[in-house]
């Protein structure tokens, strides 16, 4: 979705490399983006990246000012908590995380036939499990705590718990912006439909809220159709029947679980995008993490990196330039020249950046 408010005269992105192997694929990509928008510019932040290439935990106030200055920031990956990461989600408020699943030809998947693979999971971002709200067991036995079974924290014995919070008004607001992308999608030719999934059945209170509250705003959107599955039959629909799927919503640990599996039909992680969206800001990231396998061999697949980054450029209203850089990618894989490893081919980071220069 594209930025509502007004953009600054001169346009500015933040660029936080991230760290091990992630900072190969940005590097890549800065240099696609200086071709096709060389008046934005680029706030290149580096700070904090060690001899191992970690991203620090704490947030400077450098790097705080550097995003909040920015139009959009374009985030590598990291394979550990940052408060660069905590500060876009939660102090920006990103509440809606985008993961496209879109089949490109010419990128490698395990089906036969993907080519009408085309949905987009749109995951809430801020709470669930993720709100990271853990601790000893010890804290919650003076409660006498019991489930609907009967059941209950057991009284002794070493152990820890994670708390699942799902709220009316997070809920209310990623479903709001589920079915109004839908609405969009149609316009453009897509089905409009919404398809949500939890674990309602086990977790009443929780997951039965989310999809309780789902359902009650699904009827102010009659235009759009809308069903829901349990969400381990859900993982088995989006291996055997992914064309059926336009717009998927779900709670924050699942669609970050299930956007995982659903990227292996399109080709993998390494071409897996994702935007992170709130009222007044966003930041992109590719889905996948920070591969510290491949850290230093240049052969790490900038796709996904570069995917998010015209993720970004249509936020900033920049859909020229967005198709641009879409239509490189697709060529360059359509052609098969310089394809990257895992995609199939010999390609390294640098050779698969040139090709997607040249077909600018």
């Amino acid at each position: 979705m594209e930025r509502s408010s007004t953009l600054s005269v001169m346009t500015q992105i933040c660029v936080i490399p991230g760290d091990q192997a992630a900072p190969e694929a940005m590097a890549a990509t800065v240099l696609v983006l200086r071709e096709i928008v060389p008046d934005v510019e680029i706030l290149l932040i580096d700070e904090g990246i060690g001899p191992t290439g970690q991203f620090g935990e704490t947030l400077s106030e450098h790097c705080r000012e550097a995003i909040d200055s920015s139009d959009a920031t374009l985030f590598g990956a990291t394979s550990r908590r940052t408060g660069a990461i905590s500060y876009l989600r939660w102090g920006k408020a990103t509440y809606a995380n985008i993961r496209p699943v879109s089949y490109i030809d010419g990128i490698k998947s395990p089906l036969s036939e993907p080519n009408d693979i085309d949905f987009v999971i749109v995951r809430e971002n801020t709470e669930d499990l993720y709100a990271a709200v853990e601790g000893d067991l010890e804290l919650l036995r003076p409660l006498d705590l019991t489930s609907y079974r009967g059941t209950g924290i057991p009284h002794s014995g070493e152990g820890r718990f994670a708390v699942k919070v799902i709220t009316r008004a997070a809920t209310e607001r990623i479903a709001h912006y589920a079915f109004q992308m839908a609405r969009e999608r149609k316009q453009a030719g897509y089905p409009g439909k919404v398809t949500m999934s939890c674990k309602h059945n086990t977790l009443p209170a929780s997951d039965g809220f989310f999809r309780e509250i789902v359902t009650e705003i699904a009827e102010s959107y009659q235009d759009i159709k809308y069903n829901d599955f349990i969400i381990d039959d859900f993982a088995r629909r989006i291996i055997v029947e992914p064309e059926t799927l336009d717009v998927v919503l779900l709670p924050n640990q699942y669609g970050d679980i299930l956007s995982d599996e659903a990227s292996a039909l399109v080709g993998g992680l390494g071409v897996a995008p994702s935007g992170c969206y709130g009222t007044e800001y966003a930041y992109f990231e590719p889905v996948h993490g920070s591969a510290p396998d491949i850290e230093g061999l240049g052969i790490i697949n900038p796709t996904a990196t570069m995917l998010s980054a015209a993720m970004m450029l249509e936020y900033l209203n920049l859909p020229d330039a967005a198709t641009t850089l879409t239509n490189a990618i697709k060529n360059v894989y359509a052609s098969r020249e310089n394809l990257p490893r895992d995609q199939g081919g010999n390609g390294s980071t640098e050779q698969f950046t040139t090709s997607v220069i040249a077909h600018l």
